[in-house]
Order: structure tokens, then C-alpha cells, then sequence
């Protein structure tokens, strides 16, 4: 049998590159390096404030280090109420100032980005700060890193809305301002980019990329000056990571990712309670604190960020108890209250209940070394909430420093990210924005319209005109057309040549149709042509598409590139479909390519027994 070589195509692809960036990517960057310098100087301010009303409030004095509330023994009144007093004043900071504050922040980060045109009030970057540091600073059991993300983001977004700049170069500077702020408040610069390309940006460009990475590295920079430098969980001691060792990872990324679906359902199962009660919101967050009050009598070290519970977990010198009691009680009390729509983050949470998980199984499987579960189940439960693992595992290895552990890490985070998108259709960050009407993919891939050329999908056979030709003759000419061709039939659009053949104009059937209608049939087409707009056979259908969408068209005569006047095709909407169909098939369609030749039994029929009559 014959076979035929593949013959690559012989068009020009010099005009096409990697990526499209112009100089003003340049610009952009300039403007985001301020925005980091304000994004660090914002998250130290938020841990100051954060410490100065839990000092206030469970220490009685003056004082701006952070600390934990239950790291003493308070008066249980205490306990109780001032989760309620705090929740009280950020319900009412919400109604009167702005209900933007309400939230973990990085939902309405998100939405700013995707909904609002990158625009975000100059009141939110305010008082979310000082929202987030009333309810951690009164014994909330959140981070600070969603409100500082929403902070920063505020912060770049007010810098570009004074500029005279796109909604994607907005877009860029409020996610410069919102990874500055993270990398200001855990020192995690990678982690913050990657936070950054996975969940703020929803794309991939130098555009944004550079600019974001401006930001992040300015506020890495500035922030030793600012709270210190180095992990902010050291790891001790080293580890003796087995095969056995990785395989019980995928045991701990499913208890992870179970976990993870268990307090994602429990936020929005509280959200809806909270909907159904018969108070207006602003009242909310104090019921929330009602619940972090009672849950703080049984443990107080569920209280607040939780940074020393946190590093007892990954040192692993955490007691046996409290593990429990941070593994139930923080994992209710955390997930029930966000739902009230108080002021809080995800993160630091998500790290206790995640280092409690794993510092429980650290009794049940081998020693590794210190905190080695704990940090196993803590990126295991981030990965399966946030649905971001790549971000989860070099988030915790930045955290500890702890650099062997990076395989058992990427085994867990991802087998609590499958069981998280297997059992769940959305996160904790994206389920509020669906619940308001929106549809947010968090998929990303090849577009199948930038691989395929006009040259592929593109009519060759087209009906032209000269310009002398009358609009009667023509519409008379289109109308006595075999009906069984299609082409003809869904043209639709018509180049007018000149004498020589070359390329005049363009006339649109809807437009001979009016004026024979008006009476008008002798009328040369040269009265109504009006300037193409063209494609080249080597433009890219994402190309075609941005140029149809940008001039409100739906067909354009496809012309050589180095002779603009020569048509040689016509290219529609519909005919963009060609790439999607072709992603449809890859997708869909099963085939088995290679088949490997395996021995066959048969039986020998020549020793088959025979029958005999009687």
C-alpha cells in the first residue's frame, strides 16, 4: 500500500509570534512598582492593626504585635461576647459604608475583575482593612490574607482609575496591588504570582505577567524592612521521604479533599441558613460571632489567625487534644461564621484545619520527620478548597522552606484537587459568584481558533461583480441561482472588482435588495460599494474573529497578503465553527491508533469427539 508524506503548508507565518506584547507592557510595569511598595506597606499595616485590637481586646493594652487570643486564659465572658461586639461593628461598617467589605475578599476580587472592569470603590480600600482587623482582632477565626488581597487589588485599582488606561491594564495593576499585598503579609512571592496566573488574572500574557511581577518583587523586597524575613514557619529537623511514604500521601489528599468539600458545602450551607432568617444582613456577623464565641469556650486556640497553633502543627509539637478539638472546632466555627458574610480570609484557616488533619494522621502512619503530615494535610486541604495546587504546594514549601518535601506535596495537593473538582462543580471562591448569576471557568487552553488558518476554512469559489454592473442585474443574477448550492445562497456578501480584476469595494446582498425594493434597479454597484474590510489566508481564525467583533461584521473577502487588491476567497462566521468542531472531535471522539497482534486458541477440531447414532 502506498503512503503519502505529509506536506507542511507554504504560507507565511512571520507576521505571527508567541506572544503580543507591545512597549506600553513597559508602562504598565513602571505603574505596578508603586503599587507593590503600597501593596506591602497595606499588609503591614492591616497586622498591625489586627494586633493592635486583639491586644486591646484580650490583653487590655497598648501593643501592635500580633498574638493569639487564647494563648492565656480569659474570662469566658469575653470569649463569648467580643466575637459578637466585633461582628457587630463590621456588620454595621457593611451597611453604612460599603457592602463590599462583606466576605473573604478574594471572591470580590474576582468579580471586580471579571464583572466590574476592574473598578473598585476607593471607601472598600478603607475599610475592608480595618473590617478584617475588627473581626480577626475580636477573635474571629480568618486570615488576612483575603482582605489584603482585596486591599491591595483597591489600592492598584484606584492608582489606574486615575489613569487614562484600558480595563485590562487595570485589571493588571489591581492584581499587581493584590499579589503585592500577599506577598507582603506571608513573604511568598512565588506562591503570590502563581495565585496570580491561576485565580486573578485569567490569562496568561507578558501584559500582565511582568507588571504583576514588578509588584510582587518590590513588595518581596520591601518587606524584610517591614515584618522581618525568612519562613514564616521554619521547618525543623529533616525528613526520610519512602515510597510507602508517597504512596500514604494519596490516602492523606483524599481525607484532604474530603475535608476540603466538607467545609466548602458547610460555608454555603450556612449562607443559605443565614438568607432564610427574617434580620436584615447587617446583623448577620453578629450571629457569626455568637458561634466563634461559644466555639471559642471549648477551644480558644481557635480563635484569630492562628499563627502559633499553626507552627505547633509543623514543628509537630502540637498535644494530641488540641488537635482534635482545632480539627472540628476551628473547621465549624470558621465555615459557619464566613457564611454570616463577615470580614475574614481563607488561607491561614485553611492551613490550621489542614495541619490538624495531618497532624492527626501523623499518629496513624510512619514518622517522616517533624510536621511532615501536618504539611501534607495542610496543602492537601488548601489545594481541595481553592482548586489551585500548583499555587498550594510552592505556597507551603515557601512558608517552611521546606524544599524535600516537594514531591509528597505535589502527590498530596493533587489527589485532594481531583477529589475536590470530581465531588464539587465549584469552589469557596467562585460558588458566590455563580449564586449571583455569573458563570466563571476556571479551564484554560489552547484556543482552537489561534492553530487554524483562513486558508483552511475559507470559500474559494465567490461571486463578484463589476462595478458597472446595475443592482437589478445583479439581485436578478443571485436570485437564478441553483438552489441546491449553497455556496452561492449563503454568500451574502459581494466584491465589486474594477475592469482589471482588482478589488473596489464590497456590496452586502440586504443592501441590493433595499434598493431594487425602492425602485431603483438601474443603479451601477460602484453607488454601493462600500470599503473592505479584509482578511489574509495567513491570519489565525482567533485573528478573524477579534476583527469581525471589533467592526460588527460577519463575512470578510480573503485577499493576498502582499496584493490586497486580489481576491482570492471569502470567510464568514459560521466558517470560524471549523476549529471548534475540531476541538468538539479531539475531545469526543475515541480511536484506537495502534492494535498489538495477540496469539489466538483455536481448537483442534480434528480430536473433537464424535457422536455416534445409535
Amino acid at each position: 500500500m502506498a503512503t503519502t508524506a505529509h506536506t507542511p503548508p507554504t504560507r507565511d507565518v512571520g507576521h505571527l509570534g508567541d506572544f503580543t506584547a507591545t512597549p506600553r507592557m513597559l508602562l504598565i510595569a513602571a505603574l505596578a512598582i508603586p503599587i507593590g511598595l503600597m501593596g506591602a506597606a497595606a499588609a503591614w499595616v492591616l497586622s498591625k492593626l489586627i494586633g493592635l485590637i486583639s491586644n486591646l481586646v484580650f490583653y487590655q493594652r497598648l501593643d501592635t504585635a500580633l498574638v493569639a487570643p487564647g494563648a492565656i486564659h480569659h474570662n469566658p465572658l469575653l470569649i463569648l461576647c467580643a466575637p459578637i461586639v466585633g461582628g457587630l461593628i463590621v456588620g454595621l461598617m457593611a451597611r453604612y459604608g460599603s457592602e463590599k467589605i462583606r466576605g473573604h475578599g478574594m471572591p470580590e476580587t474576582i468579580e471586580a475583575v471579571l464583572l466590574g472592569g476592574s473598578k473598585i470603590a476607593p471607601r472598600v480600600a478603607a475599610l475592608k482593612p480595618v473590617s478584617a482587623a475588627v473581626s480577626i482582632g475580636t477573635g474571629g477565626p480568618f486570615g488576612a490574607e483575603g482582605p489584603i488581597i482585596m486591599t491591595g487589588g483597591a489600592l492598584g485599582s484606584l492608582l489606574a482609575q486615575f489613569l487614562h488606561l484600558t480595563a485590562d491594564e487595570r485589571k493588571t495593576l489591581l492584581v499587581a496591588g493584590a499579589t503585592a499585598g500577599m506577598t507582603g503579609i506571608f513573604n511568598t512571592p512565588f506562591a503570590a504570582l502563581l495565585l496570580a496566573v491561576e485565580l486573578l488574572l485569567f490569562e496568561w500574557r507578558p501584559r500582565s505577567f511582568v507588571p504583576v511581577a514588578a509588584a510582587v518583587s518590590v513588595a518581596a523586597l520591601l518587606r524584610p524592612e517591614l515584618m522581618g524575613s525568612g519562613a514564616l514557619f521554619p521547618a525543623i529537623g529533616t525528613l526520610h521521604v519512602t515510597v510507602a511514604a508517597c504512596g500514604l500521601c494519596v490516602v492523606s489528599g483524599i481525607a484532604s479533599g474530603l475535608l476540603a468539600v466538607l467545609a466548602t458545602a458547610l460555608v454555603y450551607a450556612s449562607e443559605d441558613a443565614f438568607r432564610r432568617l427574617p434580620l436584615h444582613w447587617m446583623w448577620w456577623p453578629a450571629i457569626g460571632g455568637v458561634i466563634i464565641g461559644v466555639g471559642g469556650l471549648f477551644v480558644p486556640q481557635a480563635l484569630g489567625v492562628g499563627y502559633d497553633v499553626i507552627g505547633a502543627e509543623l514543628d509537630g509539637s502540637i498535644g494530641l487534644g488540641l488537635v482534635v478539638g482545632i480539627l472540628v472546632v476551628k473547621t465549624l466555627i470558621w465555615s459557619l461564621s464566613l457564611g454570616s458574610g463577615t470580614s475574614g480570609g481563607v488561607l491561614a484557616p485553611m492551613f490550621m484545619i489542614g495541619g490538624a488533619l495531618g497532624a492527626l494522621e501523623s499518629h496513624v502512619f510512619p514518622a517522616v520527620g517533624p510536621g511532615f503530615w501536618a504539611l501534607v494535610g495542610l496543602v492537601g486541604v488548601l489545594g481541595g478548597v481553592l482548586r489551585s495546587p500548583i499555587t498550594g504546594v510552592v505556597f507551603a514549601v515557601e512558608l517552611t522552606h521546606r524544599f524535600d518535601a516537594l514531591l509528597p506535596l505535589i502527590i498530596g495537593a493533587t489527589t485532594a484537587y481531583a477529589v475536590s473538582v470530581l465531588l464539587l462543580k465549584r469552589s469557596v471562591l467562585t460558588e458566590k459568584i455563580a449564586r449571583r448569576g455569573y458563570h466563571l471557568s476556571r479551564e484554560y487552553d489552547v484556543d482552537p481558533l489561534e492553530i487554524l488558518f483562513v486558508d483552511e476554512v475559507m470559500q474559494r469559489e465567490v461571486r463578484a461583480f463589476l462595478g458597472d454592473v446595475t443592482a437589478g442585474t445583479a439581485l436578478t443574477a443571485l436570485s437564478g441561482h441553483d438552489p441546491a448550492d449553497r455556496t452561492a445562497r449563503r454568500q451574502m456578501l459581494y466584491p465589486i472588482l474594477a475592469v482589471d480584476g482588482t478589488l473596489d469595494g464590497v456590496v452586502t446582498r440586504s443592501s441590493l435588495e433595499a434598493l431594487v425594493h425602492a425602485g431603483d434597479t438601474e443603479a451601477p454597484l460602484t453607488d454601493l460599494v462600500i470599503p473592505p474590510i479584509v482578511a489574509h489566508p495567513d491570519d489565525t481564525l482567533r485573528a478573524v474573529a477579534m476583527t469581525m467583533a471589533a467592526n460588527d461584521i460577519d463575512r470578510m473577502p480573503v485577499v493576498e497578503r502582499g496584493r490586497p487588491d486580489i481576491v482570492i476567497g471569502m470567510v464568514s462566521l459560521t466558517m470560524l465553527l471549523a476549529g471548534r468542531v475540531r476541538d468538539l472531535a479531539e475531545a469526543r471522539d475515541a480511536e484506537r491508533v495502534f492494535r498489538v497482534p495477540l496469539p489466538t486458541w483455536r481448537p483442534d477440531r480434528r480430536r473433537r469427539p464424535q457422536l455416534v447414532e445409535a
